[in-house]
């Protein structure tokens, strides 16, 4: 139950840096819990999804793809690599760095995983209707897009 010593202040409820920031982190709850029923994390899904939609990279151009930084990046593909989501084969053209490749297992779990996205979505977004999510998509892109 909720008491006025709860309530969050007026000021802030028509904020869209503070709205933004609860629903993030709604949202981060949401997907690190479920993503963890499938001995997953964010990270193992942003790299399979970026090397499913853009193909074999080197570590630096996987963490690019995904927006992560080096270190995640190194740290993710040992558990990926440790799981056969992925292989490791040292590139032809440069011997000091690896072109990493989904593996048929890594494209199932990624199957997987988009899975478990879409009920999140489904959860988050419960509250609005179809068309609202939609708009909600649109300008959140557009303020990302800025």
């Amino acid at each position: 139950m909720t008491t006025a010593d709860d309530a969050t202040p007026s000021r802030l409820r028509d904020k869209p840096t503070w709205l933004i920031s609860q629903v993030s982190a709604l949202a981060h709850r949401l997907l690190t819990d479920r993503l963890a029923t499938a001995g997953a994390r964010g990270y193992h899904y942003r790299l399979l999804a970026a090397l499913q939609e853009s193909g074999p990279g080197s570590q630096a151009q996987l963490g690019r793809r995904a927006g992560l930084d080096r270190s995640d990046v190194a740290a993710a593909l040992n558990e990926l690599a440790g799981q056969g989501y992925i292989t490791r084969s040292p590139d032809p053209g440069d011997r000091r760095r690896n072109i990493i490749t989904i593996t048929p297992a890594g494209r199932r779990q990624l199957e997987r995983l988009d899975e478990l996205l879409a009920e999140i979505q489904d959860e988050l977004l419960t509250p609005l209707s179809a068309s609202q999510r939609q708009q909600l998509i649109f300008l959140l892109s557009r303020v990302l897009d800025g």
